[in-house]
């Protein structure tokens, strides 16, 4: 084990770069915290970098056996207490993060592989995008894509949101929505815009054809040029008193809903 007692580490100063969306991107690294996650980023072979420990951790039966289920590990880390709360991205950490590495799938690439999409149109909160890939993995859909202006999906506050689904929900990335749009609409994917205005209830979409499902952004919704080209703006019916559905909600009701249709496997699921 690697022991490390300065800040001014170059390995402690990587770490704090990739609180960065820049230094995330440049070096295809990003951060994880909990023992949780790791062992997530693990069982999904995931390429860690660094995992670092923290002296309280390392001094409890939860971190020892971590570390010796790790042993073969190199860049295993540990560092004094101070020092890990200069790292961290917690209020209460749990005393133990690593650093991964992330890969660039760009719908470009692969624009016809799947069935369908649930397209993020400048989506801006963390938890929304964490709670839209929890479900995207929880529901087997078939794939997600990240419009030019949405929150980085590698930000810790994402990451951690997402409970380990982040290694296994296919995620894509294009540098043009509109452009993207149109090409999946040339390739005869159906485009339903999800509006407040809309006219045709989630549920009577036919989810077993090619089809892409537009979320808009929290407060100004889908942009209006998508919405122009959308062949039906689809809503869900809410007979209580509320007006709207965060983001994160709202997807994961269509995703299930795309599931029910499709009759994916059930299984029992944890509340968490």
């Amino acid at each position: 084990m690697i022991e490390i007692t300065s800040l001014k580490n170059p390995i402690i100063k990587e770490i704090k770069s990739l609180y960065r969306k820049k230094d995330r991107w440049e070096n295809r690294l990003f951060l994880m915290e909990g023992i949780k996650i790791i062992e997530e980023a693990i069982s999904n072979n995931v390429n860690l970098k660094y995992i670092v420990l923290n002296s309280t951790l390392l001094s409890t039966k939860e971190g020892q056996k971590f570390c010796d289920g790790n042993s073969s590990f190199k860049n295993l880390i540990k560092v004094p207490d101070n020092i890990f709360k200069e790292i961290c991205d917690t209020d209460n950490p749990q005393g133990i993060l690593a650093v991964g590495e992330f890969r660039i799938s760009l719908l470009d690439h692969d624009a016809d592989i799947r069935s369908s999409y649930l397209f993020l149109d400048g989506l801006q909160d963390p938890g929304n995008i964490g709670t839209i890939i929890r479900s995207c993995d929880a529901f087997s859909f078939p794939g997600i894509v990240l419009g030019e202006n949405c929150v980085d999906p590698y930000n810790p506050k994402v990451v951690r949101a997402t409970m380990g689904s982040i290694f296994r929900a296919p995620i894509y990335y294009t540098n043009n929505s509109i452009d993207a749009l149109e090409s999946l609409k040339n390739k005869n994917y159906k485009i339903y815009a999800t509006s407040l205005m809309g006219s045709v209830p989630n549920y009577k979409i036919d989810y077993n054809e090619k089809h892409v499902i537009i979320i808009g952004n929290e407060s100004r919704g889908v942009d209006e040029r998508i919405i122009k080209m959308a062949d039906k703006l689809i809503k869900i019916p809410m007979p209580g008193k509320s007006e709207s559905l965060n983001a994160g909600v709202a997807a994961s009701i269509i995703m299930y809903e795309a599931m029910k249709q499709r009759k994916a496997p059930l299984h029992f699921m944890k509340f968490h």
